[in-house]
This record gives structure tokens, C-alpha cells and sequence, in this order.
């Protein structure tokens, strides 16, 4: 089968849909790619933009042709459309989606009669806005994709759907459905949880006049700016991945149990062994890893990616004399806009930074 001349249907055309249409339109524009939305509003916009080349009215036999085909609508509604599918779809048609949780889903597959065809995935990238309008042809660049096969689906299938994640410069990771959800549970959905919870704490606890809204800065912001994230999108994984979720939970509130009685009982040893060996595990992260406690000079900033796009920018920056603390490649995105993260040593050289950048038609972003 030829990569490059592959027809691909995409049921949702939201933020990753959308991106991961403009995606391959970008880099295997001989793709034909069909759309369907429960809004027409997205798929007329890409349509007229060129990024598909036709729109389905409904699920049903306009994907039976699809070699790929995308579920990129919410986990229940993905659902709702399986014994559909199952009518139509064809012998070697790989079947994915691109939830953030996998055990519902992989369920539903298997009742429905479709493992042999399902690989699911989860692309790392994405951000706090939702919608195909602020879907971008780079959001996958460097980011990694999480694939979790069925035991049934042939091995071939998912070494095919691997190279062509890959083709569309994402990193391709297989874990089986478990591993997903714990991994994402501990890393992305508690964090989440903890966020939501500190902020509602935080409300609840504020007087008339607005005190500790007012006084929030720095790391209390930075730690809960995950909390501003779609509603409607966190009541899905909560309630899709609420096992694993609860498995970490009760993990945390030992650990801060833990935390309290060193409190109690003013134990300045466990409270120093507490930041020390938390900080030491932190500062093992790569600066690519998403999130940050402290208060830091940062932009995010897309590039394409080909050889020397990253020494352009560092010249850019250079030559105006604007000093680089640390510079990375971004690969799990979720919640984090730009490919491209820079760290500065102030908060001058972050704007300068800014200004020359955005001077050469990048575009930047700052928290």
C-alpha cells in the first residue's frame, strides 16, 4: 500500500482531528481525507481550506474506503458509532482513535467485533483551547503518540500504523491499554485533579475583599494553570479512566498523610528528605517535559521541523545579544503549546526574545 496515496477518514474535526488532518495534508498531500462533524461549521472551514477533500453527512458507508481511519470525537460518542462501523468496514483498514484513556474504548471494541482492526492512540500534544480552529499542521512535530494494539490486530498492521505516525513527525510509543491509562493517570489526570482541587480550595477559603485571589502569583499559578481545562473533556476521562485514577488518588492522599504527620509532629528531617528528594527527581526531567512549580522566562515557539531550524532561532537570538538559559524540544504537548521551548535568565531577555522572534514570523508563546 502506498503511504503517501492512502485515503483517511476522520470522525471529529476538533483540535486533534483537525491538526491531524492538516497534518497529512501537509506532508502526504496525495491523501484523500474524509471528514465527518457532528458541527458542519468545522468541516466546511476545511474543506474550503483545502485540508479535506470531502465531507461525510453522516457515519456510515462514505468510510468504507479508508485505509485509516480516526475516532477523534469524545469516548462515548467514538462508542456510540462502533456497530456502524463494523458494517462497513473493510479487511485491512487500521481503526484508532486519540483519547487520552483506553480502557473503555479497547471494552467497547471488543464487544463490538472490531479488536482485529483497532489500534489505539494517544497523541501528547495539545493545549487548554479547544475546536478545529485552533488546529495546527505542527502540532504532532517531536510529540509522542502512545499506540496500544489489541492483542488480536496483526503485528504487520501495527508496525504500518507506527511508520506512518512516524512519517508525520510524531514519536511512536506501544504500550498495551493498562499501562496507558496507569501512566497517564499518575502524570496527566491527577495532576489535573490536583490543580482543580487547589484552586476550588483556595476559592472557598478567600474572604470578601478577595485576598488570596489577589496575592496568587508565580508557583501558584504555574501549578494550577492546568485547571482552566475544558469541563466537558475532563468529565470524560475522569469517568472513563476512573480505576486507575482512583488507584493513584489513594496513593497521593497516603503520601500527603504522610506529609501531615511530619507537620504534626514537626519532624524537620522528613520535611527536608520530602523537598530534597523530590527536588533531585525534578531536576532529572528534560526541559522537554511539560509543567513547572517555579516561576520561570520561558516562550514556546513552533518550527518547522528540518535541519537547522533550531540553530536559526539561537542565531536570531544571538545576534541581539539575548542570552540562552536552556533550549528543548517539547515531546508531550497535552497542555502546552509551541515545539520549541526556551528558557531565559530574566524577565527582559524574555521579551526582547519575544519581540525578535515574532519580528521574524515565528510563532510564540508565553505563560
Amino acid at each position: 500500500m502506498n503511504k503517501h496515496s492512502n485515503t483517511i477518514g476522520l470522525i471529529g474535526l476538533g483540535l486533534i482531528g483537525g491538526s491531524i488532518a492538516k497534518t497529512i495534508r501537509r506532508i502526504h498531500p496525495d491523501c484523500h481525507i474524509i471528514a465527518y462533524n457532528r458541527t458542519r461549521q468545522s468541516v466546511q472551514a476545511a474543506l474550503s481550506e483545502q485540508v479535506i477533500d470531502e465531507i461525510a453527512e453522516q457515519v456510515d458507508e462514505t468510510f468504507a474506503s479508508c485505509d485509516y481511519l480516526f475516532l477523534c470525537a469524545p469516548v462515548s460518542t467514538n462508542v456510540s458509532f462502533l456497530n456502524t462501523i463494523r458494517k462497513f468496514i473493510k479487511p485491512g483498514t487500521i481503526l484508532t482513535d486519540v483519547g487520552s484513556t483506553k480502557g473503555d474504548i479497547e471494552s467497547a471494541i471488543e464487544q463490538a467485533g472490531l479488536a482485529q482492526y483497532f489500534i489505539g492512540g494517544h497523541p501528547m500534544a495539545g493545549s487548554e483551547r479547544v475546536g478545529y480552529e485552533h488546529s495546527t499542521a505542527h502540532l504532532l512535530e517531536n510529540a509522542y503518540y502512545i499506540l496500544t494494539p489489541t492483542r488480536t490486530v496483526p503485528v504487520h498492521c501495527v508496525e504500518q500504523f507506527a511508520e506512518f505516525v512516524s512519517s508525520l513527525g510524531a514519536l511512536p510509543l506501544i504500550l498495551d491499554s493498562r499501562q496507558h491509562d496507569f501512566a497517564t493517570a499518575a502524570v496527566s489526570h491527577l495532576p489535573h485533579l490536583i490543580a482543580v482541587s487547589l484552586v476550588n480550595l483556595v476559592k472557598d477559603s478567600d474572604n470578601e475583599e478577595h485576598l488570596l485571589k489577589t496575592i496568587a502569583a508565580g508557583g501558584f499559578k504555574d501549578l494550577t494553570r492546568i485547571a482552566s481545562s475544558s469541563p466537558a473533556m475532563w468529565e470524560q476521562i475522569c469517568v472513563t479512566n476512573h480505576e486507575q485514577i482512583a488507584n493513584v488518588l489513594t496513593q497521593y492522599m497516603q503520601s500527603l498523610d504522610k506529609i501531615k504527620q511530619a507537620l504534626d509532629h514537626r519532624d524537620g528531617k522528613a520535611i527536608y528528605e520530602l523537598f530534597d528528594t523530590a527536588g533531585e527527581y525534578r531536576n532529572s526531567f528534560s526541559i522537554t517535559s511539560a509543567g513547572s512549580i517555579k516561576r520561570e522566562y520561558e516562550l514556546y515557539c513552533d518550527i518547522v521541523d528540518e535541519s537547522g531550524a533550531i540553530a536559526t532561532i539561537a542565531t536570531i537570538l544571538a545576534a541581539n545579544n539575548i542570552s540562552i538559559k536552556n533550549i528543548g524540544i517539547v515531546h508531550n504537548r497535552e497542555f502546552q503549546d509551541g515545539v520549541l521551548h526556551i528558557a531565559f535568565y530574566n524577565k527582559e531577555a524574555l521579551k526582547r526574545a519575544v519581540q525578535m522572534l515574532q519580528k521574524h514570523r515565528y510563532t510564540v508563546y508565553q505563560r
